[in-house]
């Protein structure tokens, strides 16, 4: 497996500056991606399962105009409309099930429940006392029909980004 760590923020310190962080971050992850459709980003589905651990209010904030549906779903409901799944806390066979299922299909996956990004999510939240940050999983994002922009990954190295 080959994860890269990536960006940090620094979260605001008041009650909600964990949720805007996770949102900014989350939002910004989106619009580095880009579907084998063409579509913009806005207007994409985000299946949130499980129970995320960074925040209860997920409303990712793209940058630029646009929006993303969020839907809270079961493991077992998941279906190929959505577009971004967001795993939270949840069983490891429901994650691997889940993780195992996206092989392949144009499904963006983010989690909050794996820093290291050891079960599959292509891209992994992680959160210290006064930051977030985020690791990138190569080989799940190489296993898809996904484009990550690579400047994605410069974010990391301190060489900037769009």
């Amino acid at each position: 497996m080959s994860a890269q760590a990536a960006s940090q923020t620094v979260v605001e310190d008041d009650a909600g500056g964990m949720t805007r962080a996770v949102n900014r971050m989350v939002g910004g992850i989106v619009s580095y991606a880009r579907w084998p459709d063409a579509a913009p980003a806005s207007g994409r589905i985000m299946c949130v399962v499980g129970t995320p651990r960074l925040t209860d209010r997920m409303t990712p904030d793209l940058p630029g105009p646009g929006a993303i549906i969020v839907r809270r779903t079961t493991a077992a409901a998941v279906t190929p409309e959505c577009d971004i799944l967001f795993l939270g806390r949840m069983p490891v066979g429901d994650r691997r099930q889940l993780i195992a299922w996206v092989r392949g299909r144009p499904i963006l996956t983010i989690t909050d429940d794996d820093a290291a990004c050891l079960y599959g999510a292509m891209f992994c939240l992680n959160s210290r006392a006064t930051s977030l940050s985020f690791s990138v999983n190569l080989d799940a994002i190489g296993r898809g029909p996904l484009r990550i922009d690579p400047r994605v990954l410069r974010i990391g190295r301190g060489e900037g980004g769009a």
